[in-house]
């Protein structure tokens, strides 16, 4: 059985020596670049199954690599970058980026979002999933019925919407802008009244403590996420 090639963009040989192995005993087999120059070349001669892929790069940016990368390579890229501040992570996510793990990491955390990347990457490339389970909540998509502990939960065409928007998104980040766009137009992108209070009435409904939502969570200054980690599917009736 081939195993996954992982693709590691980092000129830290440090973080080769350790994340190297790591991934080999995780079942991958682990790619290596040095530079953004070296990274671009492997992925568009090699075409690994996911790229992980440092900001501090000696020769580009990590956020022109990711970019440049984009114009064409569909597959999952996880940022890897001591830059900590939230706008770093916002542009990335932005320009396609499927995650974002701050240095220092733990490479157990690597690897699990890992996992959960190329598990999304995957559903994507097969049929929508029928139904949806989170924890208690179950959206029967075909049905259009979303049910909490077994007992209907009552949704308006608009609510319903933005949910389904989210679970499909299998665990991605989705942008503010995006959301806005698919559930109201062009012209109201910028509207983000619109979606905080739609966000509020869906956990109020879904949540066991809205206060403190676990299925749908807030990416600060970027948008929500329907947690994965929570959420198994199967195929409709």
């Amino acid at each position: 059985m081939n195993r996954l090639r992982i693709l590691v963009v980092d000129d830290d040989s440090q973080i080769h020596r350790f994340l190297g192995p790591a991934l080999k005993a995780a079942g991958y087999e682990a790619m290596r670049a040095e530079t953004g120059h070296q990274g671009l070349a492997e992925i568009a001669l090699r075409a690994p199954d996911a790229v992980v892929l440092d900001l501090g790069l000696p020769d580009l940016d990590g956020q022109d690599v990711l970019r440049k990368a984009r114009a064409f390579y569909e597959g999952p890229i996880i940022i890897l970058s001591a830059r900590d501040q939230e706008i770093e992570k916002i542009e990335a996510l932005d320009a396609g980026a499927d995650d974002y793990v701050e240095k220092p990491f733990r490479v157990g955390e690597l690897l699990a979002r890992l996992r959960v990347v190329m598990r999304r990457r995957l559903r994507q490339a097969e049929a929508p999933p029928a139904v949806v389970h989170a924890g208690d909540l179950t959206i029967d998509i075909p049905r259009r019925l979303v049910t909490r502990a077994g007992e209907p939960v009552h949704l308006s065409p608009k609510e319903y919407e933005l949910l389904v928007k989210l679970a499909e998104a299998d665990g991605k980040v989705l942008s503010h802008k995006d959301l806005l766009v698919s559930l109201w137009g062009p012209a109201h992108a910028d509207d983000m009244q619109y979606l905080r209070v739609f966000i509020g009435q869906l956990r109020q409904k879904i949540e066991v403590d809205p206060s403190a939502p676990r299925l749908i969570l807030t990416q600060p200054g970027f948008g929500y996420r329907f947690m994965t980690d929570e959420v198994s599917r199967t195929s409709g009736a």
